[in-house]
């Protein structure tokens, strides 16, 4: 699990007719499953309530108080159903609780030498009736792998771990703030996005003029004590190659005023112009600052693609690990299930084990190799992989997204920049989607297994249109 803890509301529910010692020791199991796991869980006491579960609509008042109370702490809600439950109370506590969280609902099963009347559950009749409710309610929920489970099962722990990543993503992207710095570069329509309809989503964009950005690093005197601690962290960062102490310095200027318009105005993410005002302008490439900034789960990318750094923020909350900008690139040969994915060099050390500052050769040919130093040069290993894309659509006022899983593969790539090769199941069929949909020609990728839940926060809680390439299937 992630190292910050996660905090849950717990809702235990009851039915009057079944035996209350399943109440008891559902109580015990669960908070020994949250110890484990490193979950908090906030619930009633046992003596708010009859044993600290809900069934009336009083317990229903008493819990919702008691979140409440607690609704900055809260990321998402597990209903535990250890026996059939009451449907209402907990419909009813979800409601006037006001909080628009995740909500996973797991049940207990039977077993088959306790189904007398003083022993049987029915929770897997009672989940039915809870999530009818839900439904009735307009309120949105995550189901287990297995309609009945047990806490201690391995299919149910997978279940919480993952349900706790929906609550970092559904959460995180609520209220993210991305930094534009500069223009789109004008040949790159592809990255044209829509700032009003991130508003609506509760997404915010911060814009700054690039010639403000550069002409404050500009000002900044080589000898400040700020510059050669820069240099120091870069020089810990990164092999530096053939890169001059001057060029260094003119990174670390940029990167120190970079950072303190990140901490100046509380962002999350940026998106910078980099393609070609910063080399014309200034001399250097900002790759090895942005490759930092995403390593240190600040992501940044490049070409103000602000929709791909929101992508890239939503694949770090969900695996906890820095993600990548890349472009679907090349083919890999005559495999028609490979490509190669490649940038100039911004992408996240993580991805870069044998990472070095260099240049951007393609970049060179127009402004001058000697002005795109501070690019990033380093081959992707063999690792798991999530890739997809958020995108606004004007035409249709909302976002969508496509996601998908594959591999990065060890074959051989004798190129430069930072680049990969991705093995990704019916590789065609994804590059048809993406064209016939109009998505960009940049994708993010994460060294995960992530997609799935990706796909339940932006689906099911952010009500945003998802294509899983997994599944093969819109929702």
């Amino acid at each position: 699990m992630d190292e910050q803890q996660t905090t849950l509301g717990v809702i235990f529910g009851n039915r009057n007719f079944f035996p209350d010692q399943l109440v008891s020791d559902a109580r015990e199991e669960i908070q020994d499953l949250l110890d484990e796991m490193d979950i908090g869980g906030i619930m009633l006491a046992e003596e708010e309530t009859k044993l600290g579960d809900v069934e009336t609509y009083r317990d229903a008042e008493k819990c919702a108080d008691l979140f409440k109370r607690h609704e900055d702490e809260i990321e998402g809600i597990l209903v535990v159903l250890p026996n059939f439950g009451d449907e209402k109370g907990i419909a009813d506590t979800l409601r006037l609780s006001g909080l628009e969280v995740p909500v996973l609902i797991m049940a207990y099963p039977d077993d088959l030498d306790k189904m007398d009347v003083a022993r049987r559950r029915d929770a897997y009749c009672g989940k039915i009736s809870v999530c009818n409710n839900l439904y009735q309610y307009g309120i949105p929920f995550t189901l287990t792998e297995k309609h009945v489970d047990r806490p201690e099962s391995k299919t149910f722990k997978n279940d919480l771990e993952k349900f706790a990543k929906v609550c970092k993503v559904v959460n995180g992207l609520s209220g993210v703030r991305i930094g534009a710095i500069g223009a789109r570069p004008a040949a790159f329509n592809t990255v044209r996005y829509s700032e009003k309809i991130l508003e609506r989503n509760n997404i915010s964009v911060v814009t700054a003029d690039l010639s403000e950005i550069l002409g404050m690093a500009e000002k900044i005197e080589s000898s400040d004590a700020k510059v050669k601690n820069t240099i120091e962290k870069i020089k810990e960062y990164s092999n530096t190659g053939l890169t001059t102490e001057e060029s260094l310095q003119q990174i670390a200027k940029l990167d120190i005023v970079l950072q303190d318009f990140v901490n100046k105005h509380k962002l999350d993410a940026t998106a910078i112009q980099c393609w070609t005002s910063v080399q014309e302008n200034y001399g250097c490439n900002v790759c090895t600052s942005m490759s930092m900034m995403s390593e240190n789960m600040l992501p940044s990318a490049c070409e103000v693609d602000v929709t791909g750094t929101l992508t890239m923020y939503a694949m770090q909350l969900a695996s906890d690990s820095p993600s990548a900008l890349v472009d679907w690139n090349n083919n890999y040969a005559d495999d028609e299930e490979k490509c190669v994915l490649f940038h100039c060099g911004n992408w996240a050390k993580s991805f870069l084990p044998d990472v070095t500052i260099s240049t951007a050769p393609i970049l060179g040919t127009s402004v001058g190799e000697e002005n795109t130093v501070g690019a990033l040069e380093g081959r992707t290993p063999a690792s798991e992989l999530t890739f997809g894309r958020l995108s606004t659509d004007d035409n249709e006022g909302t976002i969508r997204a496509y996601f998908g899983e594959g591999e990065l593969t060890d074959d051989p790539l004798n190129t430069f920049g930072t680049r990969a090769v991705a093995s990704i199941p019916n590789l065609q069929d994804l590059m048809h989607f993406v064209c016939r949909n109009g998505f960009e020609h940049h994708v993010v990728m994460n060294a995960s297994k992530t997609s799935a839940i990706l796909e339940e926060a932006v689906s099911n809680y952010l009500g945003w249109e998802v294509y899983n390439h997994n599944s093969n299937q819109q929702k």
